[in-house]
């Protein structure tokens, strides 16, 4: 339906009980057609949304990334209805057909929304919690660019409607505890707290007083019938006053107006069916056919998505007097832009590593490129959980982020991997910020789901991931990450770098900086390794995925391919094996997925034909791919141990004597075939 609206129509002249119940029955009528999707939220939290909407969101429906704009995000993914309503009835980029063909191929309106494939949808939620944990990372952003550039270029608040299960999932407390200590008065949650869950009552399986928990958290917590929308809009009003987050605890009936599925969990996850609809219709008073939106009805919903306009347009006026660097942060939909001085910068320390050769961990080769480009990257936060001094992730000149100054680009997340990892996509998403934070590559596994998000959502963001391998030595088996490189990089649109050396470390940076579309995950080393290249001034070999560093002059006999601190052993390996005569090539593969992405003659070219071995701290994973079916791997086929790195590689065989003793088995079985 396409209807324009005119300056006279008067929004006041509809109820916001028919505002509500567009919202309701366009939800209820397109998973009828679909035969799926969840029909609870949107028909329970209608009345929320819509106050929100029609009174406090600050949006401008023709121009939905308008950098000021207030952030909605829908953290209880499944109830993606509600949004596509909204955004249909605002005027958004979402049809009737588009309605119509929810869940469907190809539509802009899949089953969770998905941040990139519709305009409107903030941040790909479904996740539980994931969306919570990234809408304080939006929140973080809005106050960093606001200590940044004032309050007349950023000044915003994020919204979230969360619900039962997204409070369950752990992530939850590692969010609103960071929120509540960083005191992020701009960010209020709408608690769908209707007690129900998918197996029936939540008192099933929790008994927890949620708003007892937020506030000792730090939040300003209240409680409202989510069906009163004066109500409703008297707590919003006052909660957007507080300068604590706040968690506005909705009494909602899932289901709202299905007399036989309301308040149960038959209204959660299944079409109400053609009785129940019908009925929901005729005990709300929404007298229309499926699909229908009366005339006044929509016209008031597009004056709504309209209002915004007015806001924007003064906010335009004053980014064109903004500077020159402010305006390239804040431009719509533009990512934040590497200047020269990072060029610079770079190419300076890049001809420092060449010339001196230094042999450290790639860890502290990271510190010293964030040393040299921290400052000259606008909008470029780093960050740990609680390892700042092992990560070595805060560069020269950072200052720490605090309550009470965001003018910092320092952030201490605290022990909450996965509420770190959900902050940096918020950043990243927010607009104006290039993202980092680091941990041990051990505790990926806490940060994986939001990791994955990254990805789907196409984001830069880059993660620090010391510690990488048996070598961090006498902390053992539980902080070895000898399963985690491969869990890694089978994660689609995700660069899993593993440098070898000061060089490769500098490079792995650029690349991830670089990919504007695709978040990175650098595997950083405890122990010293030497720098094997000298080349100042040759291309970003880390770029091409692998690259040969050692050619035999009259051809090969084995290919000795080796990431990270094995790249050093398999070098010793080469030279122990000339000595027999054995032409060994040897491959730095510092990026699996890049490798990949190369042209077949090149990736020919540097694997060559002869038999493969395959070395590197870790499971054998997807190494087959690279060293063929009949390669050999010298690599972990277990968990690690507590002892000093040596001793560890050295009873695990990675040493040059086990690497030659591979390469003679390939060589060998090579010539038998």
């Amino acid at each position: 339906m396409n209807i324009s609206v005119h300056a006279e129509a008067d929004l006041n002249t509809v109820s916001h009980g028919d505002l509500a119940n567009a919202v309701r029955f366009l939800a209820v009528d397109a998973i009828e057609v679909s035969q799926s999707g969840h029909p609870g939220l949107p028909m329970g939290m209608a009345d929320v949304a819509t106050v929100l909407f029609s009174r406090f969101l600050k949006f401008d429906s023709a121009h939905p990334n308008w950098p000021d704009r207030d952030r909605f995000v829908l953290s209880a993914g499944h109830g993606s209805m509600l949004l596509y309503a909204l955004l249909h009835l605002t005027g958004g980029d979402i049809s009737l057909d588009d309605i119509k063909a929810f869940r469907q191929w190809g539509s802009k309106t899949p089953g969770h929304p998905e941040y990139g494939h519709t305009l409107g949808v903030e941040t790909t939620t479904g996740p539980l919690g994931q969306g919570i944990a990234t809408a304080v990372g939006m929140a973080l952003a809005e106050r960093l660019g606001n200590a940044r550039h004032g309050g007349g270029l950023v000044d915003h608040f994020t919204y979230v409607i969360a619900g039962d299960g997204c409070l369950m999932e752990g992530i939850s407390q590692e969010a609103i505890s960071l929120a509540g200590h960083l005191q992020l008065g701009r960010l209020i949650v709408l608690f769908d707290d209707n007690g129900i869950s998918i197996d029936g009552p939540t008192s099933l399986a929790t008994s927890d007083d949620q708003l007892a928990r937020f506030a000792a958290s730090g939040w300003s917590v209240r409680r409202v019938d989510g069906h009163d929308p004066e109500a409703i809009a008297l707590a919003i009003a006052e909660e957007r006053a507080a300068a604590k987050p706040s968690l506005i605890a909705c009494r909602t009936i899932i289901g709202f107006g299905a007399p036989e599925r309301q308040g149960t969990e038959k209204a959660h996850g299944a079409p109400l069916g053609a009785d129940q609809a019908a009925a929901a219709r005729r005990t709300l008073g929404w007298d229309y056919q499926p699909f229908v939106v009366p005339i006044p009805v929509m016209k008031a919903w597009r004056m709504i998505g309209q209002r915004g306009q007015v806001d924007r347009l003064a906010w335009l006026d004053r980014y064109e007097c903004a500077t020159p660097e402010q305006r390239d942060l804040l431009v719509e939909g533009k990512a934040v832009a590497l200047p020269n001085a990072y060029a610079q910068a770079s190419k300076k320390l890049r001809e420092r590593f060449a010339t001196e050769r230094p042999k450290i961990a790639t860890r502290q080769a990271s510190q010293q490129v964030l040393d040299a480009i921290a400052s000259s990257i606008p909008g470029f936060v780093g960050g740990s959980a609680d390892l700042t001094h092992s990560n070595l992730t805060h560069g020269k000149g950072q200052v720490a982020v605090r309550r009470d100054a965001f003018a910092g680009d320092y952030i201490h997340y605290g022990i909450r991997e996965h509420g770190m990892a959900a902050a940096m996509n918020g950043l990243a998403l927010h607009g104006g910020f290039i993202p980092y934070g680091g941990t041990f590559l051990a505790f990926s596994d806490y940060s994986r789901p939001a990791i994955r998000l990254a990805a789907l959502m196409r984001l830069r963001v880059i993660h620090v991931m010391t510690h990488d391998s048996i070598g961090l030595g006498e902390d053992g088996p539980t902080h070895q990450p000898v399963e985690h490189l491969a869990a890694l990089r089978v994660i689609p649109n995700l660069l899993v770098f593993r440098p070898a050396d000061a060089l490769e470390t500098l490079e792995a940076w650029n690349c991830a900086l670089e990919a504007e579309d695709r978040p990175s995950v650098l595997c950083l080393l405890r122990q010293a390794l030497p720098t094997f290249r000298s080349d100042a001034l040759d291309e970003n070999r880390v770029a091409r995925g692998a690259y040969l560093v050692v050619t035999p002059d009259d051809g090969r006999d084995v290919t000795l391919v080796a990431t990270g601190s094995e790249v050093s052993i398999a070098l010793d390996a080469a030279r122990l094996l000339a000595t027999e005569h054995i032409r060994a090539a040897v491959v730095s593969a510092p990026c699996f997925a890049l490798f990949e992405e190369q042209a077949e003659d090149y990736r020919a070219a540097v694997l060559g034909t002869a038999p493969r071995v395959g070395i590197e701290a870790a499971v054998l994973g997807d190494w087959p791919r690279w060293i063929g079916a009949d390669g050999e791997f010298v690599g972990m086929r277990g968990f690690g141990a507590s002892a000093p790195a040596p001793i560890l590689y050295r009873e695990f065989g990675i040493t040059a004597p086990g690497i030659a003793e591979a390469a003679r088995r390939a060589i060998a079985r090579a010539r038998r075939q």
